[in-house]
Parts: structure tokens; C-alpha cells; sequence
């Protein structure tokens, strides 16, 4: 059952010139998801987005959620999945969230995610 849905749309180069600041990329990214944009900058635009539209998917926004809280990586296929820590894993498991689907796409200026999130 679809408890819940978000998309975002963000412009990859706003994203890009904020992760110039070590102090930005810190307080939005987790350590392995900045190893993964230090292979691949354009991810940083389309991890931001999959945060936004985690967070816009459990009918919040940010409020008592922090970005940080909301990982996105790849498998091993290059399909983007999602980790939740504090805050936000407490929101998915009150929520009945078992299972967060993502879908990511972008242009040369912009990137989209889309998220559902799915329970029992």
C-alpha cells in the first residue's frame, strides 16, 4: 500500500557551487555519499532532490528532519536507494514505511527524484 509521495526538481549547478563548502557538503551528505559524488558530481544534485522528495513524502517537509538523516547510494546496477537514520527512520517506522522507491532523472541544468513510499 502507498503511504505516501514526493518529488523535487533542483537546479544542478545551485547544488554544485554549494558543494564547493566543505561546511555544506557536511551538513547535507553522509561520508559515503560523498565518496560517491567525488566520483560523480552531478549525484549531489540528484541525492539533494531524493532528500527533498523523501521528506515532502512523509508529509513534513524538513520539520524535526535533517537532510544528513536521509542517504542516498547506488547498487551495484546504479539504481539509487535510500538509508534512514534518526529522525527520519523514527518518521518512517510511525508512518508503516517499510520500503522507499526512487526514481531519478536530470537534465544538462536540472535533476528530478520521485519517491514512494511503501507499507504494509
Amino acid at each position: 500500500m502507498i503511504i505516501g509521495i514526493g518529488t523535487d526538481l533542483i537546479e544542478i549547478d545551485r547544488v554544485l557551487k554549494a558543494c564547493n563548502k566543505e561546511s555544506f557538503l557536511k551538513k547535507y551528505y553522509t561520508l559515503k555519499e560523498i565518496e560517491l559524488i567525488q566520483t560523480d558530481k552531478k549525484k549531489s544534485a540528484d541525492n539533494f532532490a531524493v532528500k527533498e522528495a523523501v521528506a515532502k513524502m512523509f508529509g513534513t517537509g524538513f520539520r524535526g528532519i535533517i537532510p544528513i538523516e536521509i542517504e542516498v547510494l547506488r547498487d551495484e546496477l546504479g539504481r539509487p536507494y535510500v538509508n534512514l537514520y534518526g529522525k527520519a527512520k523514527e518518521k518512517s517506522l510511525e508512518l508503516d514505511i517499510d520500503k522507499i522507491h526512487v526514481s531519478i532523472s536530470n537534465t544538462k541544468l536540472y535533476s528530478i527524484a520521485y519517491v514512494i513510499g511503501e507499507g504494509i
